[in-house]
């Protein structure tokens, strides 16, 4: 019953790009490790369950080791094989090499010296080890004032720093040689100490973590300030930058640091802590810091069920993936010495050219996956897998009508190509060809009924034709899309039966616009059972509570499984209920501020003024978001026309936004609508909002506030295809982006109408 999604700035996924870089990012709270990968548009993140992982080591480009519960799981990197998987869209395969057994000793850092030899923190023993085969661990170092080994944690030995390719920086959270002694002063009572000498390098720390040795200076956090730190010229500690988190994890790429940050709560041992008492809302993700101007600058946050992050280390390629101890790949992949090459058969050059075309094809570069794949053709023009994937390409490049006219070809001459009837589908789709693209997805499910991605996209056809019977059915074939993430427990899953006797969880899904928007169906669904439980993101969970029908609204991984007798995901509620038109019964508002939560009041809009929200972008993750979303240069006009006050409601904004915002006369919200409950208060102060397609114009909407939408000329299944009011909301207008209209002609209808 979990749930793993994350959200980014384009400046982390910018980051990720430029530097030609991913992360691995360790979470042994959920049992994961996260491969965090750049993307044509913005990031992708990859869970791989694991027992408890703790420290990564990355030795180079050849090495991924994990500390994973009581044991070190060993991964090799054979480039080759992830060119193999999945129409060779990695550039790194990290392979199960093997395991070491520990025995349970919490392992913490890890790193390789210069003789490649892997060095750990076993914290449970207070001391650094290394391995041998004939032993769990090896014993190499201990504190001074530790007297014996055992398992009781005296020090909380944590992180270890590497210089000149050896061990040289130990962090501890107390110097104590009692069971547990660090715990009684753990705001103060961290230490960081020198190997060579036994030195105590900088004391008086609040949970001190990662030290790393960088730019000839020595760089740590302190967790429990939320702070990264740099140990100054004169010996003292310098903050660098603070972070809204529990800093754990720190890794540096020229310039940037990029911390991992955790939501500690108020437990015994976090209680009292200097970050919990500066920061109410804490953060789990990844932070980037310029520590050269000192300031965040792009983070990833992780909604769901990961809460803590333990270590982050950067991985020295682009597209990585991990191939596990039970996967079948192992059997096929091998790894000769150099003089055993000499000897293999070379494989084919033009499929090596398909191979490096699909790589590029994967790793977004599509002009150059492109010309490659027509390359190929040159040489073999009848080659079945270059023609496939020269239009897939051109469907990515958003080539439409030359898309189309190539997959054409493409069917004509592999009927019973699945793959390139949908992908025909979607080309016709956005040149606004419903009928036709409802023909090939149809066609790719006649080749292949059990093709979710054909069913899924023929629903959302079907939807946007306002064909909600049909539509709602293929709907259903999302939960079999790799993207989608299932909702897995024992109870069964409420099929539309008779419940009134039982207990039913709703679970959230999608975007949080896709929740505000279905959370019109919670009152139907509760006069159906006996009782309601709702589960969805922190950031909702107050709103949620207060929707007519919910009896209790939790947060993801915090409910017991005897809480619920069946479940249901929340937007497959129409299709249980048997609403399945927009005009379901709704008392609007249906969401509402709940009464505790107290925000500034803005001035009074000067005389015969209003107050006006906005909102230019939706969040980088969105699939469609380049096509959804404008920027603020292109609002610009609309901001300035005269007697209105503008508020942004944009998040995140960059600097260069804040400082256009203040040229233009708008106020910047940013900073006070953390979370959607502080939002919808800001929201309620508003005569208007005015934004594009993302979820401000749901939660507007849903407190019936008028609301303008800006959509895309492909607009969103909800929206249907044409009118400027819409069913589901009845406070909004809709101004529509005519094919091939820029969106500074949209904008300025909109000042239009604003100005009348």
């Amino acid at each position: 019953m979990q749930s793993f999604a994350s959200q980014h700035t384009l400046s982390f996924a910018e980051f990720l790009r430029q530097a030609g870089v991913s992360l691995a990012v360790s979470t042994y709270q959920a049992g994961q490790l996260l491969l965090i990968r750049p993307q044509t548009q913005g990031v992708n993140t990859h869970f791989v369950g694991m027992r408890k992982p703790m420290g990564i080591a990355v030795h180079g480009a050849l090495k991924l080791t994990v500390g994973d519960a009581h044991r070190i799981e060993f991964y090799r990197n054979l480039p080759a094989v992830g060119r193999k998987i999945e129409q060779g869209q990695y550039d790194a395969a990290y392979l199960y090499r093997g395991a070491h057994v520990t025995g349970d000793i919490d392992i913490h850092e890890m790193a390789y010296d210069d003789a490649d030899r892997l060095w750990l923190i076993n914290t449970r023993m207070s001391c650094l080890c290394t391995l041998a085969p004939d032993s769990s661990v090896v014993p190499e170092w201990k504190p001074p004032f530790i007297t014996q080994y055992d398992l009781l944690d005296r020090c909380h030995l944590n992180g270890l720093g590497m210089r000149e390719g050896k061990p040289r920086y130990v962090s501890m959270l107390g110097r104590s040689d009692q069971p547990g002694g660090w715990r009684s002063n753990k705001t103060g009572g961290g230490q960081i100490m020198d190997l060579d000498d036994d030195s105590v390098v900088v004391d008086g720390l609040c949970m001190p973590h990662s030290p790393r040795w960088y730019r000839d200076r020595l760089w740590f956090l302190s967790s429990g300030e939320g702070a990264l730190m740099r140990l100054g010229t004169d010996g003292r500690p310098e903050v660098i930058a603070e972070v809204p988190g529990f800093a754990r994890g720190l890794a540096f790429f020229d310039r940037y640091a990029l911390i991992g940050l955790s939501q500690v709560r108020e437990t015994a041992v976090f209680a009292g802590l200097p970050l919990t008492r500066r920061v109410t809302d804490r953060q789990c993700g990844v932070y980037l810091v310029d520590i050269e101007e000192g300031k965040v600058v792009g983070f990833l946050h992780f909604i769901g069920d990961v809460r803590e992050i333990f270590d982050v280390q950067l991985l020295p390629c682009r597209a990585p993936t991990l191939v596990e101890a039970d996967s079948p790949l192992l059997a096929s992949s091998y790894e000769l010495p150099t003089e055993a090459l000499a000897l293999v058969a070379p494989g084919d050059p033009v499929q090596d050219r398909v191979a490096e075309a699909t790589r590029a094809h994967a790793d977004g570069r599509l002009d150059e996956a492109a010309a490659l794949y027509r390359k190929v053709l040159e040489e073999r023009p009848d080659h079945p897998q270059a023609k496939h994937q020269l239009g897939v390409c051109l469907v990515d490049q958003e080539a439409w009508r030359e898309a189309q006219a190539h997959l054409r070809d493409v069917v004509a001459e592999q009927p019973d190509n699945a793959e390139a009837w949908n992908s025909l589908g979607l080309a016709s789709s956005r040149l606004l060809d419903y009928d036709a693209a409802l023909q090939y997805f149809e066609r790719a499910i006649t080749v292949d009924r059990q093709f979710p991605l054909a069913h899924f996209n023929r629903g959302v056809i079907l939807l946007k034709l306002q064909r909600f019977v049909e539509g709602w059915q293929e709907w259903q074939w999302r939960w079999q899309l790799p993207s989608f993430t299932p909702f897995r427990c024992q109870q069964p899953q409420w099929q539309g039966e008779d419940i009134a006797d039982k207990r039913l969880l709703v679970h959230s899904e999608q975007g949080n616009g896709d929740h505000m928007h279905f959370w019109r169906y919670l009152k139907h669904a509760r006069a159906r059972c006996r009782e309601l439980v709702y589960v969805g993101p922190e950031k909702l969970r107050e709103l949620a509570a207060r929707v007519e029908g919910v009896d209790e609204s939790r947060a993801p991984g915090t409910i017991p499984n005897d809480r619920f007798d069946v479940f249901v995901p929340l937007m497959s509620l129409p299709a249980c209920l048997g609403m399945l038109d927009p005009d379901v019964p709704t008392d609007f508002p249906y969401v509402r501020v709940p009464d505790h939560v107290q925000v500034r009041s803005l001035p009074e809009a000067r005389e015969g003024g209003r107050r006006v929200g906005v909102v230019w972008s939706g969040s980088v993750t969105h699939k469609d978001n380049n096509r959804r979303s404008t920027d603020l240069a292109t609002l610009a006009p609309l901001l300035q026309v005269p007697g209105i006050d503008f508020y942004s409601f944009q998040f995140p904004v960059s600097g260069a936004e804040i400082a256009q915002l203040g040229q233009l006369g708008a106020t910047n919200l940013e900073p006070e609508i953390e979370g959607y409950t502080r939002t919808a208060a800001f929201l309620r102060q508003m005569d208007l909002v005015i934004a594009v397609d993302t979820a401000i114009v749901h939660l507007a909407g849903a407190m019936n506030l008028p609301v303008w939408i800006l959509l895309s000329f492909d607009a969103d299944w909800r929206w249907a295809l044409e009118g400027d009011t819409t069913p589901w909301y009845p406070s909004a207008r809709l101004f529509r982006q005519q094919p091939d209209e820029p969106w500074s002609g949209v904008v300025q209808r909109v000042a239009e109408a604003l100005r009348g």
